[in-house]
């Protein structure tokens, strides 16, 4: 080998060694969205096959060929191809239990950390049992050093068993599933985050949201531990204000957000419905301005994961404008797919949905963020139902006369 190859190889090999790896629960775009945004190295797209679950050998062999300084990952993923499979798939837990141990011979080979998290499923799975008792199995992990092991549980109807369970394990513990992911990346990237929260309307904080099973006060303190982040007043310097709509008087949480963004980034968590998000406040922020102006912004799924997704990504994105927009920009395609796109395309197909579905992209509005047009290039349905959607987007700078720019 030549010296200059050899030198290659060895820069080549120290940028190896500082990635991040990244392992998704599965391909649908909350779970697979850090995957596009550039700070993380995920396994091939093909290796996750939509509904019918990841190639577990693929991710097996991505794991062993790819070294790191820190993995993200699923354990339902490895483990069951997914959220979808590890509910029902018929599997032994000692055979589950071997398809994990890839992630402590990465972590021997390469040294790296480990962030890993688990969901305790929903009420209707017919493998609880078999989950739980590896997760239960699993516990001498959380004691290895360098190795971070949550569990999360996955839409907790009223009566659901998943909150006693999982906080009967001995891990960390909260409400969500699909923005699990997001979060670990914050704790692995940008520990000790200092976050001020406010409630946007009276007793909030009491309120037992859809999906969750405990007060909304207590989600968020767990939610900052999962996140290695720092709870901090508004008098204290914070990071990161992160601002929970809760449905009340949308006029008044756009004046509590014109007060805090004057002084802090401000990340907005609305959380006033279950897969959508007000309208009348998102009428407020663009007839204002105001929503290019957030660090982040989530309304697609349940309280829990538009809490996670918009802490998560108001910090990670804090000093990158350019992903923070690329980042609002998804965010308005998820909040237009749920006030639009899926009661368009609901009314018109049957799934799995045919290429047909894809023209409810002439529907998509012109938006500007900051200077950009938001341009949609793309759909694609990863799971071939109208309930989630993929775009492709595009900030376009637009060059505006002179004249304008006064």
């Amino acid at each position: 080998m030549g010296w200059g190859r050899y030198v290659w190889a060895l820069l080549h090999l120290g940028l190896a060694l500082a990635q991040t790896l990244y392992l998704p629960l599965d391909d649908r775009p909350p779970n697979w969205a850090p995957c596009t945004w550039g700070p993380v190295l995920c396994p091939p797209r093909e290796a996750y096959r939509g509904p019918m679950g990841a190639d577990l050998e693929a991710l097996q062999a991505w794991l062993r060929a790819t070294p790191g300084e820190r993995l993200v990952a699923s354990l339902d993923a490895l483990a069951y191809g997914g959220l979808l499979q590890s509910r029902h798939l018929p599997l032994a837990p000692g055979e589950a239990l071997a398809r994990l141990e890839p992630l402590l011979l990465w972590r021997a080979a390469h040294g790296g950390e480990l962030f890993l998290f688990a969901v305790v499923p929903r009420w209707d799975a017919t493998q609880r049992g078999r989950n739980l008792a590896v997760l239960e199995t699993l516990a001498p992990w959380s004691t290895l050093p360098g190795v971070h092991l949550e569990v999360v549980w996955d839409d907790a109807l009223r009566g659901s068993p998943a909150p006693k369970e999982a906080q009967a394990l001995p891990y960390p513990s909260r409400p969500g599933a699909d923005e699990a992911g997001q979060v670990l990346l914050l704790r692995a990237l940008r520990p000790g985050l200092r976050v001020a929260v406010v409630y946007g309307e009276g007793n909030l904080e009491e309120r037992v949201t859809p999906y969750e099973g405990i007060p909304l006060g207590e989600t968020v303190a767990r939610l900052l531990r999962s996140a290695a982040a720092r709870e901090v007043g508004l008098g204290e310097g914070p990071d990161l204000v992160l601002y929970l709509h809760g449905g009340g008087d949308a006029r008044r949480a756009t004046l509590d957000l014109l007060r805090l963004m004057a002084r802090h980034p401000v990340a907005l968590a609305d959380l006033s419905q279950v897969n959508r998000g007000d309208p009348g406040l998102m009428a407020y922020l663009e007839a204002l301005g105001l929503y290019p102006r957030l660090a982040a912004y989530a309304s697609f799924g349940t309280p829990a994961n538009n809490l996670g997704a918009t802490l998560a990504q108001g910090g990670l994105f804090l000093d990158d404008p350019g992903g923070r927009l690329a980042r609002l920009a998804e965010a308005y395609f998820a909040y237009w797919w749920g006030e639009v796109g899926r009661p368009w395309v609901r009314a018109r197909f049957s799934e799995p949905l045919p290429p047909g579905a894809k023209g409810v992209g002439e529907l998509w509005p012109h938006r500007e963020l900051e200077g950009h047009r938001v341009d949609l290039r793309g759909l694609a349905f990863p799971w071939g139902r109208a309930f989630e959607a993929e775009a492709r987007l595009d900030l376009v700078f637009l060059l505006r006369p002179p004249h304008l720019l006064e």
